[in-house]
């Protein structure tokens, strides 16, 4: 079974820059492909970003594109979310979570889950 471990959330200044990291362990053969969602309070969880198992392959949500870059290390079995030019609406708890080879656009789709890091953009 695979396990996804989140890291690097915190908080940062309306502007500035984070990168989370999701770190997977157990089967990690699997060939995954890796989803970024968010989920801010009273709101429904959104999805951001994803990249296939190869990493060759990425897409954004519009509410993040241009800003948000997903890359994976399979060699160490982390995929990361640079955050930049972070607005106060990106706030949220972040969670990675993954489904088998390719991205998919709806959170039941995806198999596992990590535990979330919280993001708060503030001054």
């Amino acid at each position: 079974q695979l396990q996804l471990v989140e890291s690097g959330g915190g908080l940062v200044q309306p502007g500035g820059s984070l990168r989370l990291s999701c770190t997977a362990s157990g089967f990690t053969s699997g060939n995954y492909a890796i989803g970024w969602f968010r989920q801010a309070p009273g709101k429904e969880r959104e999805g951001i970003s994803c990249v296939s198992y190869s990493g060759s392959s990425t897409n954004y949500a519009d509410s993040v594109k241009g800003r948000f870059t997903t890359s994976r290390d399979n060699a160490k079995n982390t995929v990361y979310l640079q955050m930049n030019s972070l607005k106060p609406e990106d706030a949220a708890v972040y969670y990675c979570a993954a489904r088998r080879y390719v991205c998919a656009a709806s959170s039941s789709a995806y198999n596992s889950w990590g535990q979330g890091t919280q993001v708060t953009v503030s001054s």
